[in-house]
């Protein structure tokens, strides 16, 4: 899938202006009235208007920064709300309309007039939290979730009405979903445009409302969606499944899904961004003449030498064995904090020998420096 900046033109630090700017220049470059009957300019004009909508909007720009295509349109039957080919070209001048202006609205010769409604109406966002593992975040993982949300009513097939009748057309606004108020004031006569307060902007009016969902074309229902988490996230991060939040009536934007992690915490790892810590426990005489161990990482267990004459606190970094970074071939490195055992107990034998190690070393005490706080 191609890069959203490589098919405006644009890098990260490009200004939302900026942005703008450039997708309006390929917009118009392969607009379908200066390009009629073409496939290839078509599908050009709908990965500028799929790259647009993610760079235009903060928070997706920011999920689409730190994740990547992961982070935005995915959801669990396909794609999303994403563009893809699937929104037809109305949808498309109904979401940007404002980049074009009046001269490039293809569908007001066709439907005879302004379009009915162009005020996009958006259904409710839902938002949950999923724990990751420290082996999910460190491998990225697909879950399969479960939740309650607004559906497509079943019986009517989101039209709201009675099964055998269709809606009628609204006589106050005459199915424009509009109404027009003149008014008189000092400056002359002026006209106010409003949302149709009898069909609340739809243009229609339901007579016989569906007997399962009362009229509204939606109803609750328990839905199974998969989602593929990236490796390398971490706590208090989220994801935007566009498209999967709830449905809303017939002619409405579903709304998304924001999905945030939470990190479950592990038994002898704790995280520091990349980096994994955890502490050693060995014993004296491993100190002493050094060791090689098995150890467990994030990953399964890997070996660790430990050099003779290491000193109780000090720090072994095994490189490459901590958790990955997002959208990144870089990994962080696995801190192994060496602390010796000093025996409790000793044997009559072990006594001695370390009397005799005592009386053989010259000792002048204990030895001060000064300790730097952070």
């Amino acid at each position: 899938m191609k890069d959203f900046y490589e098919i405006l033109g644009v890098d990260k630090s490009s200004s939302s202006e900026e942005i703008k700017k450039s997708y309006r220049k390929i917009a118009m470059k392969y607009h379908p009235d200066k390009n009629p009957n073409d496939k290839e300019a078509e599908k050009k004009f709908k990965e500028a208007a799929e790259a647009y909508s993610i760079l235009s909007d903060p928070t997706k720009k920011n999920q689409y920064d730190q994740f990547g295509h992961a982070g935005v349109g995915m959801g669990g039957s396909g794609t999303g709300q994403g563009f893809h080919g699937s929104m037809s070209m109305e949808d498309i001048f109904s979401s940007f309309g404002d980049i074009f202006g009046a001269d490039f609205d293809p569908f007001g010769g066709i439907f005879g007039g302004s379009r009915r409604n162009s005020r996009t109406r958006k259904a409710r966002d839902l938002k949950l939290e999923i724990k990751l593992t420290y082996q999910e975040i460190f491998n990225g993982v697909d879950k399969k979730i479960k939740i309650k949300r607004h559906e497509t009513c079943s019986l009517c097939d989101g039209i709201g009405a009675k099964k055998g009748t269709m809606p009628t057309s609204c006589k106050q606004c005459n199915g424009t979903g509009q109404v027009r108020q003149m008014s008189q004031s000092f400056f002359g006569q002026s006209v106010t445009v409003r949302e149709c307060p009898i069909c609340q902007g739809s243009g229609q009016v339901i007579e016989h409302p569906c007997n399962e969902c009362g009229g509204n074309g939606i109803q609750r229902k328990s839905v199974e969606i998969k989602v593929k988490i990236p490796a390398g996230v971490s706590d208090g991060q989220y994801m935007t499944l566009n498209g999967q939040g709830n449905k809303g009536p017939n002619g409405w934007v579903s709304g998304d899904l924001i999905i945030f992690f939470i990190e479950v915490e592990h038994e002898i790892f704790t995280r520091n961004d990349l980096d994994v810590i955890t502490e050693a426990q060995i014993e004296y005489h491993d100190a002493v003449f050094g060791a090689t161990f098995e150890i467990p990482t994030l990953n399964g267990k890997a070996k660790l030498k430990i050099p003779s004459g290491i000193q109780s606190g000090q720090i072994l970094r095994m490189r490459g064995k901590g958790f990955p970074k997002v959208r990144g071939s870089s990994r962080g490195d696995q801190l192994v904090k060496i602390q010796v055992i000093t025996p409790r107990s000793l044997s009559r034998n072990q006594k001695k020998i370390i009397k005799n190690l005592m009386e053989s070393s010259e000792s002048s005490g204990p030895k001060f420096k000064r300790i730097m706080l952070d």
